[in-house]
């Protein structure tokens, strides 16, 4: 089974916000956790988890409905941000609850974010870069990079340790003058230089996917080709967000709005995808991952309830 936390309840704005300013006790209280029972039996995909069965699934705050990017602090702590305001949350996995909270700009569509040590860093969708420190002290050193990324609609963040440098993923695409290559990219910010760079460092071919798709009889929508030629599986992978896996190495990348789940070798080839419920996975905008491989998903809460969903890594 998995159980049910509940961390958040419905007030109106004006006392929302102040108990957001003065209280966190009134913005977690909820009702009491509950516990629903489903298949007791886990159906372990190939990449180690089963999406189908969260170990457990926490439902967020009201200041969290519009989650956008989740990071790993340690085992039992996140960061995390949402999409309207500038503010880095300090979420408790043990506890169900906000335990910090820091303004380090003003509003805006801040969509992920990653850790590197002590130190934060934010995505804006137009690819600007804030880097926190010190978020433990009572006043925040923060650095702002525009990292002029030729992409537009940035929503991807994460930590790549192996060559120290972050990965940004745009939902738009790779320009081409091939227009049956369709391809979606990946950018590195250098840590080093704080540059990005020109042009992608790792790129995803559309076409290759779709046929993996095919060949592994995934049920996916069939678009319509041209005339004579058989209908294509209907994938646009616009990432919200990705993550590397901290044992395997490999890159997770969610497309929210489609609701599927991809994974990669850091070249770029697609080696598993997953059509995700569409009644746990509302709308995916954040992936992290604990030390030991376990897996967090949250999802933006839209006419209900965001969400964070923990998948126990099944480890072979």
């Amino acid at each position: 089974m998995y159980k049910i936390q509940i961390s958040g309840i419905m007030i109106s704005g004006y006392i929302l916000l102040i108990c957001f300013l003065s209280n966190f006790d009134c913005i977690n209280q909820g009702d009491k956790n509950g516990v629903k029972p489903v298949k007791a039996e886990k159906n372990y995909n190939k990449v180690g988890y089963d999406l189908t069965n969260p170990d457990i699934v926490t439902v967020l705050p009201d200041m969290l409905h519009e989650i956008s990017g989740i990071t790993e602090i340690d085992s039992l702590t996140i960061a995390c941000v949402q999409d309207e305001n500038g503010i880095l949350f300090i979420y408790d996995l043990k506890k169900s609850r906000i335990t910090n909270h820091s303004f380090f700009h003003s509003d805006g569509d801040y969509e992920g974010i990653a850790r590197i040590g002590e130190k934060f860093y934010i995505l804006r969708s137009d690819g600007k870069l804030y880097e926190i420190s010190n978020y433990k002290a009572r006043e925040l050193t923060i650095i702002s990079y525009s990292t002029e990324i030729p992409a537009d609609d940035n929503e991807g963040l994460c930590y790549d340790r192996n060559k120290n440098r972050l990965l940004m993923a745009p939902k738009s695409k790779i320009e081409s003058d091939d227009d049956e290559k369709k391809q979606r990219g990946i950018y590195a910010f250098n840590l080093n230089t704080k540059k990005i760079t020109e042009k992608p460092v790792i790129v995803f071919d559309l076409k290759e996917i779709k046929k993996y798709a095919v060949q592994n009889k995934i049920d996916l929508p069939l678009k319509s080709k041209k005339k004579g030629k058989k209908p294509e599986p209907e994938i646009n992978l616009r990432p919200s967000a990705i993550g590397i896996h901290p044992v395997t190495n490999k890159l997770f990348v969610l497309s929210g709005m489609e609701q599927l789940l991809f994974v990669f070798n850091l070249n770029g080839s697609i080696e598993y995808m997953e059509k995700l419920d569409s009644e746990l996975f509302k709308q995916p905008e954040g992936i992290t991952f604990l030390n030991n491989g376990d897996m967090l998903i949250s999802n933006e809460g839209q006419s209900g309830k965001a969400t964070l969903l923990r998948f126990n890594c099944q480890r072979k």
